[in-house]
C-alpha cells in the first residue's frame, strides 16, 4: 500500500511539474500577427522579470518542502484541482526524493496579457526542465496554472 501510494505521490509531481513541456517543438510557433496568445490580447511586454522570479519562487519552494508558499502560488483553478493538504504531500515527496538544491535557471519568459509562458530548467534535474509552462497573473501576482 505504501509502495503505491509513494508511486502515485511520484506520478503526480512529475504530471504537476511537465504539464506543460513539450519536446517536439510544435507549440513553438508565434501566434498570428492578432496580438493574442490563447485569445488573450498582448498588453504586457514579451519578458516580465515578474513572472520569472515568481517561477524563481515557486521552484524554491517546492523542492525545500515550503507547501504553503508552493500552494499559494498555485493558480485558483489548480488550487480547485488538489487540497492544501494533497499538494503538502506532493511537496513534501518532492523533497524527500530531489533535496532542496534544484532552483530554476534560464528563466525566459513569454508574456502576452494575463498569461506568460515560461521556459526553465530545473537546475540538477534536466528531466524536470520545463518548455512553455503556462503562468496567469491574477489579482495582482503571477500563479502557476501548468495543473
Amino acid at each position: 500500500m505504501r509502495t503505491r501510494a509513494t508511486t502515485t505521490l511520484v506520478a503526480v509531481l512529475l504530471a504537476a511539474l511537465t504539464a506543460c513541456s513539450s519536446g517536439d517543438g510544435s507549440d513553438d510557433a508565434a501566434p498570428a500577427s492578432t496580438g493574442e496568445v490563447d485569445g488573450l490580447p498582448e498588453t504586457r511586454p514579451a519578458a516580465d522579470p515578474d513572472v520569472a522570479q515568481a517561477v524563481m519562487n515557486y521552484t524554491t519552494a517546492y523542492f525545500t518542502g515550503d507547501a504553503d508558499t508552493a500552494y499559494e502560488t498555485l493558480s485558483d483553478r489548480c488550487q480547485k484541482s488538489t487540497t492544501p493538504q494533497a499538494y503538502e504531500a506532493v511537496v513534501r515527496q518532492a523533497l524527500a526524493d530531489y533535496g532542496p538544491d534544484h532552483p530554476a535557471t534560464d528563466v525566459q519568459t513569454d508574456v502576452r496579457g494575463e498569461l506568460a509562458l515560461v521556459s526553465y530548467k530545473v537546475h540538477g534535474l534536466p528531466k524536470l526542465d520545463q518548455h512553455r509552462q503556462r503562468w496567469v497573473f491574477e489579482i495582482g501576482d503571477w500563479k502557476y496554472d501548468a495543473c
